[in-house]
């Protein structure tokens, strides 16, 4: 494997490491490859889960010049004005721009003591969208049988209906259509796009925004060829993902379509960020830092992020076109 087919795992903080080494030890040479990676955070926390879980790790500087047969470990250090735990995304994030690295994943971070330390952003991805020069990375997340991607994602409910534009939604569905092409090999992707009330406003009895916004999105890209549904209630847009009738659901905001995501799949499914130029999957919880040595810490959720970061980057890699069954990630 190249030095431009490694991953970057951060770290990140809590059940962080012991999370990331337990998904390690459950792989190797041969099994998903999961071994040839760079484990970046702070060594006196990612060390000794790595020895607790016996995977062979070795220090490292820099970035290796190529493949290990042991996990590699860079610790980013505490600097001015910045945590290890947020060098270690900026500098993952930078080598994967560069293509030293061939995506990154994330482990937890809690947001409050990084801005305690310094970290001014709202959480991961609007730092890569920051460190990648992308304003405003979509958010989506991959679980179980559902895919869902998000409009809108960490703001108050009460700003959302307001803050949805025609070119908005476009945007992500959009973005959404190519990753599952691309990055998936769906030849012909199926999405529905949720409606922001209730029964999808019922025709304007319950709200106007599927008239005056969210549907005319729709039309418009059902006119550009995409093979879109909706706007539609939440409940319809699941029970169709669930039947295998659509590829993806397309949500108005956070909870409209995580509750149910994480409702059917918590602990195994994965944060996948659209429109980087860049790969990187996430976790799909938080430090639980009440977890921190107690062995109960699930490591499902890192090992489906390093599977589908591994499946995206070996498509982007081979330009492959064939199709991927759903169970693929």
């Amino acid at each position: 494997m190249a030095v431009g087919e490694l991953l970057a795992i951060t770290a990140g903080m809590g059940i962080g490491p012991e999370v990331t080494a337990r998904a390690l030890a459950a792989g190797g040479p041969g099994q998903d490859g999961l071994w040839d990676v760079v484990v970046v955070g702070r060594a006196a926390r990612v060390q000794p889960a790595l020895q607790a879980a016996r995977v062979p790790f070795v220090r490292c500087d820099g970035w290796p010049d190529g493949p290990t047969e042991r996990v590699s470990v860079l610790d980013p250090g505490d600097r001015a004005g910045e945590l290890a735990e947020a060098a270690a995304i900026r500098l993952s994030a930078e080598a994967c721009l560069a293509g030293t690295l061939a995506g990154m994943v994330t482990g937890p971070i809690h947001k409050k003591r990084l801005v305690e330390g310094g970290f001014t952003h709202r959480g991961h991805t609007d730092y890569l969208g920051h460190l990648c020069g992308v304003p405003d990375p979509v958010m989506a997340f991959v679980g179980g049988d559902l895919r869902v991607a998000l409009v809108t994602h960490h703001q108050p409910l009460m700003s959302v209906g307001a803050s949805l534009t025609v070119a908005g939604i476009q945007r992500v569905v959009g973005l959404a259509e190519q990753a599952l092409r691309r990055d998936l090999g769906l030849s012909a992707p199926r999405i529905a796009v949720c409606g922001l009330n209730p029964h999808a406003g019922e025709g304007g009895l319950l709200g106007d925004e599927e008239l005056g916004v969210i549907g005319p999105a729709c039309e418009g890209l059902r006119a550009r060829g995409l093979v879109v549904v909706g706007p539609v209630s939440a409940e319809t847009a699941f029970l169709c993902a669930r039947r295998g009738e659509v590829d993806l659901i397309v949500a108005m905001y956070h909870d409209q379509g995580l509750a149910p995501l994480k409702a059917v799949d918590f602990g195994r499914s994965v944060n996948w960020t659209l429109g980087l130029p860049i790969v990187r999957t996430s976790v799909d919880h938080g430090t639980a830092d009440a977890l921190v040595g107690t062995g109960r810490a699930s490591p499902d959720s890192m090992r489906a992020a390093l599977r589908l970061a591994r499946t995206v980057v070996a498509r982007r890699a081979q330009g492959q076109s064939d199709t991927l069954p759903s169970s693929a990630v």
